[in-house]
C-alpha cells in the first residue's frame, strides 16, 4: 500500500506542476506569443508553452525521488530547447548530418544537444550505479531513450502517447523506478490531450526530457542483462533513426 502511495504522489506532484506551469506560461507568453508559436507538419499553428512546462514537471518530480536524474532531464530538456530556439528551420536531421558538419568544423545546434545530452546521460549513470561498466550503460540508455522520444515526435500525440505507453509497464515497479514511471505518465497525461489535438508540441524541449526521465527509470530498476538489453535497443532505434520516424508518422492516433 505505500508503495502505491509513493507513486501517485509522484505523479500527482509531476502533473500538478506540469498544469501550473502550462497555464503561467499561457498567460504570460514571457517575449511575446510569436516566440512560442511555431507551424506544425500540417501547416497549423501551435503552442511551445507544453515542452518547457513538461521540463519543469518531470525535473522537479524527478529530483524528488533521486536527484541525479532530475538534473538529467532538467539538461536534456535545456538541450532540447536551444535546439528548438537555434536550430529552428535547419534541414539537417540525425547524427551522421549533425557529426558531419562537425567535422568541417561547424557546430550545430543538434551536435550541442547529442554531446550535452551525452553527458547528461553518463553523468547520471555515473551517479546511479556502482561498477564502471554499468555506468557507461545506463550513460547510453538515458541519453539514448532521450534521443528515441524525439525520433517519434513526428505527428500530434506520438512522443506524449510513446511515453505513457513506455513508461506503464514500470508503475508495477516497486519503489524509485515506480515512481519515475509515475513521473513521466504524470506529465505525459497532462500534455496528451492538447498535443494529441494539435494545439500544442512538446518540441525537443519535452520529447527529450521526458525521454531521458524514461532511460532513468529502466537504468534505476534494472541490473547488467537489462541494461545490455536497453542500450541495444536505443543504439539500433539511433542507427535505424529515419526508419523509426516512418512507423511513428505511419501511426493513426484519431485520425491524425
Amino acid at each position: 500500500m505505500i508503495v502505491f502511495k509513493g507513486r501517485g504522489a509522484a505523479c500527482a506532484l509531476a502533473a500538478g506542476v506540469t498544469r501550473a506551469g502550462l497555464a503561467a506560461l499561457r498567460k504570460a507568453a514571457p517575449g511575446g506569443r510569436e516566440r512560442w508559436e511555431r507551424e506544425n507538419f500540417a501547416g497549423r499553428t501551435v503552442e511551445l508553452y507544453a515542452g518547457p512546462a513538461a521540463v519543469v514537471g518531470a525535473a522537479l518530480g524527478a529530483a524528488r525521488v533521486r536527484p541525479a536524474v532530475g538534473g538529467a532531464v532538467l539538461v536534456a530538456g535545456l538541450c532540447g530547447a536551444y535546439d528548438d530556439v537555434v536550430g529552428a528551420g535547419d534541414p539537417r536531421r540525425g547524427f551522421r548530418a549533425h557529426l558531419g558538419a562537425l567535422r568541417t568544423g561547424e557546430v550545430t545546434s543538434g551536435a550541442v544537444k547529442l554531446v550535452g545530452i551525452s553527458a547528461a546521460g553518463l553523468a547520471a549513470g555515473a551517479l546511479l550505479k556502482e561498477r564502471p561498466l554499468d555506468k557507461l550503460l545506463a550513460g547510453v540508455v538515458i541519453a539514448g531513450a532521450a534521443h528515441f522520444v524525439n525520433l517519434v515526435d513526428v505527428r500530434p500525440g506520438r512522443a506524449a502517447g510513446a511515453v505513457l505507453a513506455a513508461a506503464a509497464p514500470g508503475l508495477v515497479r516497486a519503489g524509485a523506478a515506480g515512481e519515475l514511471s509515475a513521473v513521466a505518465a504524470g506529465v505525459a497525461g497532462v500534455v496528451l490531450p492538447d498535443d494529441l489535438g494539435g494545439r500544442t508540441m512538446l518540441g525537443d524541449t519535452g520529447a527529450h526530457a521526458l525521454g531521458a526521465l524514461l532511460g532513468a527509470a529502466v537504468v534505476v530498476g534494472n541490473r547488467r542483462a537489462g541494461l545490455v538489453a536497453h542500450a541495444a535497443a536505443v543504439v539500433a532505434a539511433a542507427a535505424c533513426g529515419e526508419r523509426v520516424s516512418e512507423v511513428a508518422r505511419s501511426l493513426t492516433l484519431r485520425g491524425v
